[in-house]
């Protein structure tokens, strides 16, 4: 077995860390989620902005149209999904499925939209239907994953930057028609444009996209150093081995489906990314769900992930407060 040439990252005793999530009960059975945000509003989110992710559990939510009330009583108006990565559908307006991955198959810990110029500050995810087993959506505080990151790793892509390529194809991936939700050639490139993503197009109708972003950020309102990237998550590396393994059999680097290097386009090696998996394993925490839990989480303090599962696992999305990078 190849021994790593970091060291393990560090796993933080549990009183060393905040609580992630951060859990708050409602005062009495049956008491509706939004009265309780009426008067608490402000306590949530000094939580949210100190731990990272903050858990209403036993609150009366309301169904789909009471999640997006709570939604719009934390944060303003849900987000509409734009340069999109992964499929999802629509439930009602803006309010969204997770992931429509197998269930068998894990999502990596990641950061919502953090490959793009602009993303949403807050997520929202309300539990409809839990699973029967597993299905958890785990978490990592970024501040924890920056720390644990080998120096000089950290300081590489400080100094560098990180770049995503993605190559959109028939039959492979989500359709560029339906990442950028048009199928015209000039919305697109306009859209690239006013977004820092350069625009290639291959072939009859396939779209490779390039963007170069910092992987190191500064939280807007704690000021804090967070690991906010999907460097890792968009790598080849990070998918299942045997996919790995298919794709670069299938296709040269240039034309995987998706993946990441250095800001300056240089490949980064496997064992550094194998590093930062690691990185975010350590940070990980886990919550099993419970019917009509409503999980907020600080996009930018806390990635999140989807474990595999069985049962009818159903987990509503909502995005809010759009902030820009520019």
């Amino acid at each position: 077995m190849k021994t790593s040439p970091f060291p393990e990252p560090p796993r933080a005793a549990p009183d060393a860390e905040p609580v992630l999530p951060f859990v708050l009960t409602a005062p009495d059975p049956g008491t509706a989620a939004t009265s309780f945000l009426a008067t608490s509003r402000d306590r949530v989110r000094q939580q949210l902005r100190e731990h990272g992710a903050v858990l209403l559990r036993g609150f009366d939510v309301g169904g789909v149209d009471g999640f997006d009330r709570v939604v719009r009583s934390v944060s303003g108006p849900p987000l509409s999904y734009a340069e999109r990565s992964s499929p999802r559908s629509t439930i009602k307006g803006q309010v969204y499925t997770s992931t429509d991955y197998p269930p068998g198959e894990e999502i990596f810990l990641h950061n919502e939209n953090s490959y793009q110029a602009n993303w949403p500050l807050t997520l929202f995810f309300y539990c409809i239907t839990p699973p029967e087993t597993l299905g958890a959506t785990p978490l990592a505080d970024t501040r924890q994953v920056l720390r644990s990151i080998d120096p000089t790793v950290r300081d590489e892509f400080a100094r560098r930057g990180w770049t995503v390529v993605r190559n959109f194809s028939d039959g492979l991936g989500v359709p560029w028609q339906q990442a950028f939700n048009t199928d015209k050639h000039a919305e697109v490139e306009a859209y690239c444009a006013g977004n820092g993503v350069e625009v290639e197009w291959v072939g009859r109708n396939g779209l490779r996209t390039t963007g170069r972003r910092q992987a190191i950020h500064r939280h807007p309102v704690t000021g804090e150093a967070v690991w906010f990237n999907h460097l890792t998550f968009f790598h080849v590396t990070t998918l299942a081995e045997e996919m790995c393994a298919g794709l670069r059999e299938m296709f040269d680097e240039v034309d995987l489906p998706t993946n990441t290097y250095y800001g300056d386009g240089v490949r980064v090696p496997d064992e550094v990314v194998a590093h930062l998996r690691d990185c975010y394993r350590a940070a990980q925490r886990r919550f099993d769900w419970q019917r009509d839990d409503v999980l907020l989480v600080d996009n930018m303090l806390a990635a999140h992930g989807r474990e595999p599962f069985t049962g009818p696992r159903r987990i509503a999305v909502a995005m809010a407060e759009p902030f820009s990078n520019a």
